[in-house]
């Protein structure tokens, strides 16, 4: 069970309930102050106070005075008409993340909402009615609003879920659950719509993938580097030391736990003066994706407990600027580039092991070469991989294009940063699972036995995936491994041998 009170939301927490479906509670204390917020919006409404989208128009129209009496009508109308998304919906686990992250910003006790409308959100979760939400509308500042609309849609009960397997409209499957659809009061539509938590969801699930992906391309270094006979040296705690990166340190002992009584490496100590950057570099590329990683997470932890839509109530409605998406743009661009170069060096790696001038090992790593190509061509499917990502990792944030009548002159496109960066760690699973697959054929040529952890990933991997002797399609193996990479079964199985990173 997760319990939110707008504070204390975690990266794990929207993983589990977006993932894993993990069950919602609300803080009745947080609730107390949901209501108090209330019940001041309405003070400062019956004294005449003019408060931006509650008795005005939104975006360019906010001269636009609306009477009283058609104050839900105006909140109506906004969600149905910014409910203007495209594309193919997002997965249900980024929708179920934003409905969490948003009801712990109104939760916060700052938007003006009852108490009902995060009721309502959190009894669809826990029930797995999952709104369907076209992943394209949103330019990152006013927050996300087409996207996070489509949810409010879903909760006045005028647009279709997911819910038992099916596509159904969101009022049956809120009557079916004894949900009351919203009837929208003054403010609350400009409150579901406005604000971050799209790019949140997806940057959380980001940055715990992210993570997950750098401890598998550590120990699949880890294998190839034994694959290829190298060295430790470089690896050695005195010398990492002397450069006192966190990340470069923490991978660096990592990798060694990792090979930690290699025969293989234990041979190779002392023949060999040094090796190729992307074996004898590993530490000092990886560590900066660790610490990258850890930048980013402190960035979107923040941004998943903060105060992200407009207008806030306070001792008065404040029209400020808290929904403009710019540290999520600058994050995820940040974290797609540094999980692009996981997967660069993963792939100059796959190179080395299947050139046989470089390796030493049989050409393509097949035992008759010639008549079989081997691994040749998921060397391929790595390098078109690669490309892509060096594509998707130019950085959307130097992005704006105005909108709203250039009301809203400067946007953030961190939408577009967020997807960017999630097809990139889609994409480096892949490259990190070919890593997996070649290093584990070039260990067979090897007469003596890698480290502790390194011969548990190889383990693994044969458990699923056999030895190449002639060839048949490659496919099935890389989908294979590229499950057990994503589900972190390799990475379980070698911690419990080593420790964590």
């Amino acid at each position: 069970m997760v319990k939110i009170d707008g504070k204390n939301l975690t990266i794990e927490d929207v993983v589990n309930v977006s993932r894993y479906g993990e069950k919602v509670e609300i803080d009745e204390n947080s609730l107390n102050n949901v209501l108090e917020n209330r019940k001041r919006l309405e003070e400062l409404l019956s004294s005449g106070q003019r408060i931006y989208g509650v008795n005005t128009g939104f975006g360019d129209l906010l001269n636009v005075t609306i009477e009283s009496e058609k104050a839900r009508d105006l909140q109506r109308n906004l969600v149905r008409s910014h409910s203007s998304g495209a594309m193919e919906y997002f997965d249900d686990e980024v929708v179920r993340g934003a409905m969490l992250i948003r009801a712990n910003t109104l939760l916060k006790g700052y938007s003006g909402v009852r108490p009902d409308v995060i009721k309502i959100l959190v009894s669809m979760l826990n029930a797995g009615i999952t709104p369907l939400v076209p992943s394209r509308g949103s330019v990152g500042a006013s927050g996300d609003l087409a996207p996070l609309a489509h949810v409010a849609l879903s909760m006045i009960g005028e647009w279709r879920v997911r819910y038992r397997g099916e596509v159904v409209d969101s009022k049956e499957a809120l009557d079916l659950e004894g949900i009351g659809r919203l009837d929208l009061a003054e403010k609350e539509g400009v409150a579901l719509i406005n604000g971050t938590s799209f790019m949140a969801s997806i940057a959380s699930m980001a940055i715990f993938d992210s993570m997950n992906i750098l401890k598998n391309s550590i120990i699949a270094s880890s294998l190839s580097l034994e694959a290829l006979s190298g060295t430790d040296d470089a690896f050695r705690e005195e010398i990492l030391n002397l450069r006192p990166h966190q990340g470069q340190v923490k991978v660096g002992k990592y990798l060694m736990r990792i090979i930690d009584g290699s025969e293989i490496i234990e041979k190779s100590r002392g023949k060999r003066v040094q090796d190729a950057y992307s074996l004898r570099c590993i530490p000092q590329v990886l560590g900066p994706v660790y610490d990258t990683i850890m930048f980013v997470r402190g960035i979107v932890e923040k941004e998943i407990n903060s105060v992200t839509d407009n207008p806030v109530v306070l001792d008065r409605s404040y029209s400020g600027g808290n929904f403009h998406g710019e540290y999520l743009a600058f994050a995820m661009d940040f974290l797609g580039i540094a999980i692009s170069e996981i997967a660069s060096i993963s792939e100059r790696r796959i190179a080395r092991m299947i050139d046989s001038k470089l390796s030493g090992l049989p050409p393509f790593l097949t035992p008759s070469s010639g008549l079989n190509s081997g691994m040749m061509i998921p060397q391929y499917t790595a390098a078109a991989l690669v490309s892509e990502n060096k594509v998707l990792s130019h950085p959307a944030s130097v992005d704006s294009i105005p909108t709203s009548a250039n009301q809203e002159d400067h946007v953030s496109m961190g939408m577009v940063s967020a997807i960017k960066a999630r097809r990139i760690i889609d994409n480096t699973a892949y490259v990190v699972s070919i890593e997996f697959l070649v290093s584990a054929q070039a260990l067979e040529f090897r007469n003596f036995r890698p480290g502790k952890g390194t011969y548990e990933a190889y383990s693994i991997i044969r458990e699923s995936v056999p030895p190449l002797l002639e060839d048949r399609p490659l496919n099935p193996d890389i989908e294979e491994i590229a499950r057990l990479v994503r589900e972190g079964e390799i990475v379980r199985r070698v911690e419990k041998l080593t420790g964590g990173l």
